[in-house]
């Protein structure tokens, strides 16, 4: 398959579509889980699933997935609109997206570990924008949002991606082989 990293057509569309429909609706699924001494963060092992999604299909992908799969994710779960988490979690989902170019076997130890270093950027620049705005949309200090958002929305999310990324990948791998592609 001939990958083009800033193709945008109505594959990344349709993609991104079925990837924020399923971070949608799999954040709505944990979303009552909240992590411990945080702001509003909750436990969302969906993360990987958009991580996948941006490395599988690209940036505009994973952009997708994670800014219209969090406003749906938060709507359903009755929370309202909060743009700059919206924002934060499609530039997790894009970063990713960049090493999309670099992995050839979605099998390989190398190009997983690409995946999962590129989703800790997204994850870490994601969430890192999304506390950051806290400050002057919520008016908290910056250690709040340092400690009280960031740190456990990265930690917790950094985790579910070294655990469920490589999964997904191998899982995709199996299903890529068994129809020739």
């Amino acid at each position: 398959m001939d990958k083009n990293l800033w193709e945008f057509k109505t594959r990344q569309v349709v993609y991104g579509a079925i990837g924020a429909a399923l971070y949608g609706v799999f954040s709505f699924a944990t979303n009552i889980i909240p992590l411990p001494a945080a702001g509003n963060i909750t436990f969302r092992p969906a993360v990987a699933v958009l991580i996948f999604f941006g490395a599988a299909y690209g940036p505009w992908v994973g952009l997708i997935a994670g800014l219209v799969g969090n406003i749906l994710g938060d709507a359903i779960s009755g929370w309202g609109f909060w743009w700059h988490w919206d924002i934060g979690n499609g530039l997790m989902g894009m970063i990713p997206g960049l090493a999309m170019l670099m992995i050839k076997d979605y099998n390989k130890a190398k190009d997983i570990s690409i995946a999962v270093g590129f989703g800790a950027l997204g994850i870490a620049v994601g969430m890192l924008f999304g506390s950051l705005m806290e400050v002057v949309t919520g008016g908290i200090d910056m250690a709040t949002a340092l400690i009280g958002y960031f740190t456990p929305a990265f930690l917790g999310n950094l985790v579910v991606t070294i655990v469920l990324l490589p999964i997904l990948m191998v899982a995709y791998h199996a299903v890529v082989s068994r129809r020739g592609r």
